[in-house]
């Protein structure tokens, strides 16, 4: 009785992919959602498809954020759960502290952001790994996105 029950669940379990990383997409949609004096509120997309059958877990480590080549932050984020045979987009958020900007780079930051207050763009880089996680397999992806970005007064 109990071999039964047992090939079925075995048969089920062999038939899920597991093994195969969701595709990552790319990277889009950056936008300024936020400007005040104190901060600059940034988001960015990151666009994958799961072709397993099961679900897992992304997370964002170490993306750092560059604004006209100087680095000002890293994505911080909670690890989000991936769902099974779907495409889906992840939201890469990260808010810069504009003071410590200024004070980390006084040489050539003043000039980058009057540079680009002039011409109403800045060009912003995501750069870093996504880690996917699932069973006890995980998979890392490179995130490399420069794109420039209109500043909306």
């Amino acid at each position: 009785m109990k071999k039964l029950i047992i090939i079925p669940i075995l048969l089920l379990i062999v038939s899920c992919k597991v093994k195969e990383k969701p595709l990552f997409v790319k990277v889009d949609n950056i936008v300024i959602v936020d400007a005040t004096l104190e901060t600059i509120e940034l988001t960015a997309d990151a666009y994958f498809i799961n072709q397993n059958d099961v679900s897992g877990s992304l997370e964002s480590k170490g993306i750092e954020v560059f604004v006209n080549d100087i680095s000002v932050a890293n994505v911080t984020s909670e690890s989000f759960e991936v769902p099974a045979r779907k495409e889906f987009s992840i939201p890469l958020k990260v808010i810069i502290p504009t003071k410590e900007v200024y004070e980390n780079n006084k040489n050539g930051l003043l000039d980058g952001i009057l540079n680009s207050i002039v011409n109403k763009k800045m060009k912003v880089q995501y750069k870093g790994t996504i880690t996917y996680s699932t069973f006890g397999f995980s998979y890392d992806y490179i995130v490399d996105k420069t794109q420039d970005v209109n500043i909306k007064f």
